[in-house]
């Protein structure tokens, strides 16, 4: 007897949880509404996690969307037919070559960066192309036959290519001993990571050089990495290069000389100043006019004529 009333306690506790868990809503459904996300959208809305960022979009026909990303970004050309992209498909094409990119969810091109981002039964055919080159600047054309004609969207790709900047002037004079700062901006691109370079080598990870050290921060759209080497040596003299990917890289040229060396000196002022380098510090005003009087002597030696 106890172990048929065991059974049937177990039974019915899992009769119970079958219909409770009948009741409980689905998580994925119940995360999409508590973001907002209406209960036909499914949770597998490939738009969800970008549609936020797609520019607004003109919905009439021969409408015009600019598009602007950064080299090696992922760019997103919106489109949308409201209530009559579920009875027609649509397709992509590229202008310039007229290219025919994707027709429904189906890509048309060797090119695997292309895809096409659209849920059954939705207007959106955003077309997604991932790690952009240069090249793919241009117009890209939405479109949709229906019975009544052609209905088209375009898209202008703008790619554009961040560049690095170095501070400072591009030769930089120390002397052994002092501490080397160089520190390089990259505007509007936030790179994953910011090489240095001494020559063709790289210094980033360098662990025979402790005196050197690579410090990176990205703020806003902005990204600043500073290389700071202690006790310069003319063994750290040479072209340094800031390399972030996807971006135009800098240099600037370093210059280590001995301690004392007035040549280096002369130098060093004249790329911290606009003032002439005919003197070096050491002069002073009455040897300066000293060394004025003998140039003009010798001038007038070689050009009057001898009697």
């Amino acid at each position: 007897m106890a172990v048929v009333a065991w059974w049937w306690w177990w039974r019915a506790a899992a009769v119970m949880v079958v219909v409770a868990l009948s009741f409980t809503p689905d998580p994925a459904l119940a995360w999409s509404r508590k973001r907002g996300r209406g209960a036909e959208e499914p949770a597998s809305d490939p738009m969800w996690e970008i549609r936020h960022i797609l520019p607004d979009l003109d919905l009439a026909n021969n409408s015009v969307t600019d598009v602007r990303v950064n080299v090696g970004e992922i760019a997103y050309l919106p489109c949308r037919f409201p209530q009559l992209s579920t009875l027609h498909h649509v397709s992509w094409f590229r202008r310039w070559d007229w290219h025919i990119l994707t027709t429904g969810v189906f890509t048309y091109t060797s090119d695997r960066r292309f895809n096409v981002l659209h849920t059954q039964g939705s207007d959106d055919w955003t077309l997604q192309l991932k790690y952009v080159h240069k090249t793919d600047n241009g117009t890209y054309e939405c479109q949709m036959y229906t019975q009544t004609g052609v209905l088209s969207q375009f898209v202008n790709l703008h790619v554009h290519t961040p560049h690095a900047a170095i501070l400072g002037p591009q030769e930089l004079h120390v002397q052994e001993g002092d501490t080397i700062t160089l520190v390089c901006v990259i505007q509007q691109s936030k790179p994953a990571f910011v090489f240095w370079y001494h020559g063709e080598g790289m210094v980033n990870y360098d662990d025979t050089r402790h005196r050197l050290d690579v410090n990176t921060q990205a703020e806003g759209t902005t990204t600043q990495s500073r290389l700071t080497i202690t006790d310069a040596r003319q063994t750290d003299s040479g072209n340094y290069s800031c390399i972030p990917p996807n971006v135009e890289p800098a240099f600037v040229l370093v210059f280590v000389t001995e301690r004392g060396d007035t040549v280096a000196a002369v130098q060093r002022r004249g790329h911290s100043s606009a003032a002439p380098l005919l003197c070096p510090s050491f002069c002073s005003s009455s040897t300066s006019g000293l060394l004025l009087a003998v140039v003009i002597k010798v001038v007038l030696t070689h050009l009057l004529p001898v009697r």
